[in-house]
């Protein structure tokens, strides 16, 4: 795996929406493969998992009031 797609790999495991989008086109032009897909996708639904709680939740409703 190339140096640019092991970055995007644990900048996506970390959370980062831009990564994944980036390992997708990646994934679709041959160049990650279908289990290091599956990996990085798994990793980027735990952070995103991790970073939910009710007080995020609220804040964001807030936020999107106008406040």
């Amino acid at each position: 795996i190339g140096r640019a797609v092991k970055h995007f790999i644990i900048a996506s495991n970390l959370g980062s929406d831009d990564s994944l989008d980036a390992l997708k086109l990646c994934y679709r032009d041959g160049l990650v493969s279908k289990d290091d897909f599956a990996a990085a996708l798994r990793g980027h639904q735990a952070a995103a998992d991790a970073t939910k709680s009710p007080q995020r939740e609220a804040a964001e409703a807030f936020r999107k009031l106008g406040f």
